[in-house]
């Protein structure tokens, strides 16, 4: 976490395929196991301004206006509309995860070349019948 926003690495079959980035977790460890459970984060939710809470979550694609067609997650908790979207800082997502290739703090770098490789890679998987889920983990440093 840095600032407003929280960072992370993009997975894909347990390979890295780029970093992250969204809002701050705003949660408490309440049972001091080192991870922020989704019932902590829940708890505290601030629309437009809140980290996605902890858990697996299905991926489909979608036909954004604003973002063209884009990974889409369902039954997020205090969440609608989550989108995997290119962007660059914490301005840039209300709620929603964007991707890129570098990292600097409090900042993602070549989001829209990390969105044009991970796309593609989705709908493949979705195309073959494949169930595509993403898996956000929360961990406290």
């Amino acid at each position: 976490m840095t600032g407003d926003t929280t960072t992370g690495t993009l997975t894909i079959d347990g390979e890295p395929f780029c970093f992250s980035l969204e809002d701050l977790i705003r949660a408490q460890d309440d049972n001091a196991d080192g991870v922020i459970d989704a019932d902590e984060v829940a708890a505290v939710k601030v629309p437009g301004e809140t980290a996605i809470p902890a858990g697996t979550y299905r991926v489909t694609m979608h036909d954004s206006p604003k973002f063209g067609r884009v990974p889409l997650l369902h039954d997020v908790p205090g969440f609608t509309d989550v989108l995997v979207h290119a962007g660059n800082t914490q301005k840039d997502t209300k709620g929603c995860i964007i991707v890129g290739l570098t990292r600097r703090p409090a900042a993602l770098e070549q989001s829209r070349i990390a969105l044009e490789a991970l796309v593609p890679k989705i709908e493949a998987a979705l195309a073959g019948g494949e169930d595509v889920t993403i898996e956000i983990r929360e961990e406290i440093a």
